[in-house]
């Protein structure tokens, strides 16, 4: 039985402060203890079967530098343009080190602001409207994302978010969407060694909050299946009519990797592109029904646990992270 520890501390700032406190409990005790927490199950990494349970094995032994440059969502820019899909990059106005470089006057009326390597709604702040924004709030938020440790450890123990990269600011267009219609609708691809399984589908996004999640078929069938930790999407998502080129992309953007999630966006027939990412909730979702778990970790074909890929500098930046383990 999972326990909700989230009702009794309930400012995720304060349980990640809590967590990254107990950076020094080794890698696997920690994945084990928050595992059974979060989910009330026993953690099987010597025969995973759950696709939960193989998130927390990619995280211990997949170490393929590559995935480095993919979670910042600034560098990734380069990787997507590497595939030829250089047309669906959201514009960007600018990535800084320090919130003292960033010239506020110059960003337009509308942007969003990311933290290059965070994680969440409270890694990304949307401004509709900067002449009724609070600027020094901003200029605090984004210093708090600087100032995050380099090679501290983060709550899940995912590695390539702690490689000693810097955490940077960037600011991307807003892309304006149609409320009524659940706002930007997102599609995260779940993609085993570029074969897709499912999909969620996102909309009614509250940044921070909340969002209704939807899980589908490579076909775009609802699946009778919730996560638990999430609220269910209960207005109707009509198939996109480009479905197929959006799988395309994903595929195109996954292949490299045993095992990636993609998230798109379609915005009037353009797609565009949101994220990579590695380890969906960090590996510590819950489905009903439970089987599911199963099912979706059925598709997870485990690689060898040595890896090679990336460029110099992501080599570079693993070795550095192995020589601190």
């Amino acid at each position: 039985m999972s326990f909700d520890y989230k009702k009794i501390i309930k400012s995720r700032s304060i349980r990640l402060r809590i967590l990254r406190f107990l950076s020094f409990i080794p890698d696997k005790m920690m994945l084990r203890i928050q595992y059974r927490i979060k989910t009330g199950n026993k953690l099987n990494l010597k025969n995973p079967h759950r696709f939960t349970e193989k998130l927390q094995w990619y995280k211990l032994y997949y170490k393929n530098p590559l995935m480095i440059r993919c979670v910042d969502k600034y560098d990734v820019r380069e990787y997507v343009k590497s595939k030829g899909l250089k047309d669906i990059l959201i514009p960007c106005y600018g990535v800084y080190n320090s919130v003292n470089e960033v010239d506020w006057d110059a960003l337009p009326n509308q942007f969003v602001m990311k933290d290059t390597l965070g994680g969440g709604g409270v890694s990304v702040v949307i401004v509709k409207d900067k002449s009724k924004t609070d600027i020094e709030k901003l200029k605090k938020k984004a210093a708090e994302w600087t100032a995050i440790d380099a090679h501290k450890k983060d709550a899940g123990r995912e590695w390539p978010y702690y490689c000693g990269k810097d955490h940077r600011i960037m600011f991307e267009e807003y892309i304006n969407s149609d409320l009524d219609e659940g706002g930007l609708v997102d599609y995260k691809f779940f993609c085993f060694d570029g074969n897709i399984a499912y999909l969620y589908v996102l909309a009614d996004r509250k940044i921070s909050e909340s969002a209704g999640l939807g899980i589908y078929d490579s076909d775009f069938n609802k699946k009778e299946v919730v996560r638990i930790d999430e609220d269910q999407l209960r207005r109707f998502i009509s198939k996109p009519e480009n479905f197929e080129d959006l799988k395309l992309v994903a595929e195109t953007l996954s292949n490299d990797f045993p095992e990636a999630r993609i998230d798109l966006y379609d915005v009037d027939g353009k797609i565009m592109f949101g994220e990579i990412t590695f380890y969906d909730g960090s590996g510590y979702m819950k489905f009903n029904p439970d089987e599911f778990d199963f099912e979706l970790g059925s598709k997870f074909k485990l690689p060898e646990k040595e890896c090679t890929g990336g460029g110099k500098k992501e080599r570079k930046r693993l070795k550095e992270l192995e020589s601190l383990e």
